[in-house]
């Protein structure tokens, strides 16, 4: 089997995916715009071999790319990045190279725009928030006034929480009008509530050999906009009302060959034709794992390998990671730069020397949202986990 692996070096944990499929014979090609010498030593010693191109936006240099490839090891098999940034172009090439694994270019709308999302969740018997592609201003007040405020913008085909706001009042709307990106937004009703995911693995028949369940804070935007903390973990029990919304939209997406990440609301008040205190309502769906560190934490609070589930997925259709393992809290909780706070790190490390499984510098590139140095935990309560991200994250007021 012959295997490109887009952007292997990015993020770091990622050449776990290159390694796992070297371990299972598959001949694995990186391709990327990474100078060759700033490659760590894992990420060469999990590929075949490495192709350098000046620009991964250029189309033309990366079909280059794939064609020395299939010129010296033969047909492409896979190609995949597992990073949403890549999505569209990695179904493109799968199409020009008649790559019959994973998404080709007419699925990519229907899971990277929004609003396509809609329909599919519809399917699956998953109630969406109501919506309106942003035109004019005087459609976003009208929208605003039958749904009331506030109301949420975002692009309709954009990534995270990248350009998203909460608009309050006319005013702000305004504002929004005046000052907005030349992009296609989408404008919805607000929904209060939790944000829980339901991540996994489906195999070349849509059916999941690897689920588990994440919650999520309730604005990443209000983090990545004020600058405030991130916390987030990965829970001990998949609740069931959330393994069947996920499930349902896994099918009716046609979800296959691939990792996935839905995301969903679970109302914090009843909402009039969404649901009752407590129901669970469709947010949006990524074809990938969920961002940073998250595939550890997976594995952490699972007791398992997800990159050996997904690579035994990509080699034998199936898994044989033992799933039936104890399940943990894995707990990530966020640090910025120049807050004032009460324990150093060494008194962290200290507290948690036994639990802490990750302590890590944030790259530049995401610490918008996931700060600037991270610990993660194992713990086996809810209680520990709430101690842990308080004495994380406590500044001087």
């Amino acid at each position: 089997m012959n295997f490109v692996f887009v952007s292997p070096q990015f993020p770091a944990s990622y050449w776990n995916f290159c390694d796992r499929l070297k371990q299972r014979g598959v001949t694995v090609l990186g391709l990327s715009d990474a100078p060759y010498d700033s490659l760590s030593d894992q990420v060469k010693n999990s590929l075949t071999e490495y192709y350098r191109v000046d620009n991964m936006e250029d189309y033309d240099q990366m079909v280059r790319a794939m064609g020395y490839f299939t010129h010296k090891y033969g047909k492409i098999d896979w190609l995949e990045s597992n990073n949403e940034y890549w999505l569209t172009q990695d179904a493109r090439l799968r199409t020009d190279f008649n790559i019959t694994t994973g998404m080709k270019s007419e699925q990519v709308a229907n899971v990277r725009r929004k609003s396509a999302m809609k329909a599919f969740y519809k399917k699956a018997g998953v109630p969406t928030a109501r919506y309106h592609m942003v035109s004019s201003l005087e459609e976003g007040l009208a929208f605003a006034e039958e749904v009331g405020y506030p109301v949420f913008v975002k692009p309709d085909g954009g990534m995270g929480a990248e350009e998203s706001y909460k608009l309050s009042n006319p005013d702000e709307m305004r504002y929004f009008y005046e000052t907005k990106s030349d992009v296609d937004y989408i404008m919805e009703e607000f929904i209060t509530g939790d944000i829980w995911s339901y991540d996994g693995i489906s195999d070349s028949h849509g059916d999941i050999i690897f689920e588990t369940t994440v919650s999520w804070p309730r604005s990443v935007a209000d983090i990545v906009n004020n600058k405030d903390h991130l916390s987030y973990y990965t829970a001990n029990i998949l609740p069931e009302d959330l393994r069947r919304a996920g499930r349902a939209t896994v099918k009716a997406f046609d979800v296959r060959s691939r990792f996935f990440h839905l995301e969903f609301f679970r109302l914090l008040d009843d909402k009039e034709g969404l649901g009752k205190k407590g129901d669970i309502v469709a947010l949006e769906v990524n074809m990938r794992p969920a961002g940073g560190w998250t595939p550890d934490m997976y594995n952490y609070a699972n007791s398992v390998d997800v990159y050996s589930i997904w690579a035994d997925m990509v080699v034998y259709d199936k898994t044989y990671v033992d799933l039936n393992q104890r399940k943990y809290f894995a707990v990530y909780a966020g640090r910025r730069n120049g807050k004032n706070y009460i324990h150093t790190p060494e008194e962290i490390r200290e507290r948690y020397r036994d639990q802490i499984v990750m302590d890590e510098d944030i790259p530049e590139i995401i610490s918008g949202a996931m700060g600037d140095h991270m610990w993660t935990a194992r713990l086996d309560t809810e209680e520990q986990k709430d101690e842990f991200i308080d004495f994380v994250q406590a500044t001087w007021q």
